[in-house]
């Protein structure tokens, strides 16, 4: 099999981003049901979506694999190989879908040898459209501020623009947690020992006893989420519970920005992508220590089913 050329497959996604876009915006997510909990949704249109963006890719890239949130049932099943794979979330931030909250993405990324090499994330409300290739950087395109104010009477004319990330550069310094917008998500794992970490950690950031940080956003896309760390919006976002195909494609754009994914739980320098557990850092001087404090304010260990603890030979195996 030949290397893969990730321009042509950043192209490839970018476009099927914009028509998965139209067809989320166009919408109206009229029968919900729900998987695990009430709080773990889908829709008709994120199945409809997966299967626009799986059959895209099967009749484009016959050869590679394809690992999408609606088409893995289980936990064994949402594990990543070595081999060539396009990842997929249909609809990043459902629930908000479902309400009505314009903070969702389709997360397209490929990776291959376990590693994201092509992220793209679009919010097709905002226009926003986040994207990344390993070793070339990262961008954010989408409508600026409005470049003219005609007097007869027509429309604002706006235009659109491609920056690099971060989108502050040099980046600021990281300082201190008292000094830190996070971004943290509830899940749908409402109770036991992950729940209690969960609350825990949340009380130790935000407390006057605690890390006491300027506040906590719970926005409901971990894609979005990566993101924002990676334009600098947000210096971190702490998660436990999602899956490869939330955090992929975000994980290249953060990373190409000058950020980094460690692991969710104190002491770990080095996660895969499929771990289910993340603490992700904006680019700036002050990484490493930031971290270190970060994960000194931690309530317990996150511990998740198929979390990516599979030995490399059975990844091998499965691929």
């Amino acid at each position: 099999m030949e290397e893969p050329n990730l321009q042509e497959i950043h192209d490839f996604l970018l476009g099927v981003a914009k028509k998965a876009g139209q067809m989320i915006t166009s919408a109206n997510p009229s029968t919900v049901d729900t998987k695990k909990n009430s709080s773990d949704l889908v829709t008709e249109t994120d199945k409809a979506v997966e299967d626009m963006v799986s059959s895209s890719m099967k009749s484009k890239y016959p050869d590679y694999k394809f690992l999408g949130e609606e088409s893995s049932p289980t936990p064994s099943s949402s594990l990543l190989t070595p081999a060539p794979t396009f990842i997929c979330d249909p609809i990043d931030g459902t629930t908000n879908f479902v309400h009505a909250f314009p903070y969702i993405s389709i997360s397209l990324a490929f990776a291959h040898k376990l590693v994201p090499l092509v992220g793209v994330v679009y919010n097709p409300f905002t226009q926003h459209l986040y994207h990344a290739i390993k070793g070339q950087g990262a961008f954010l395109s989408g409508p600026d501020i409005p470049s003219s104010f005609p007097g007869d009477g027509g429309a604002v004319q706006t235009q659109y623009v491609t920056r690099k990330l971060p989108l502050r550069s040099p980046a600021p310094p990281l300082q201190e947690l008292n000094k830190a917008l996070v971004a943290v998500e509830w899940g749908n794992e409402r109770s036991g020992s992950n729940w209690e970490a969960k609350t825990k950690t949340f009380s130790a950031l935000a407390g006057e006893d605690g890390g006491m940080v300027h506040s906590l956003r719970s926005l409901g896309s971990a894609a979005l989420n990566c993101c924002g760390v990676a334009a600098g919006f947000l210096d971190a976002y702490w998660e436990g519970g999602c899956w490869a195909w939330d955090v992929a494609a975000g994980w290249v754009v953060v990373t190409e920005a000058g950020g980094r994914v460690v692991g969710g739980n104190s002491g770990e320098e080095e996660v895969r992508v499929d771990a289910r557990r993340y603490l992700v850092v904006r680019g700036g001087e002050g990484q490493d220590k930031f971290i270190d404090e970060f994960w000194g304010r931690l309530g317990g260990k996150l511990t998740y089913e198929g979390s990516g603890e599979m030995d490399l030979n059975e990844r091998q195996l499965k691929g």
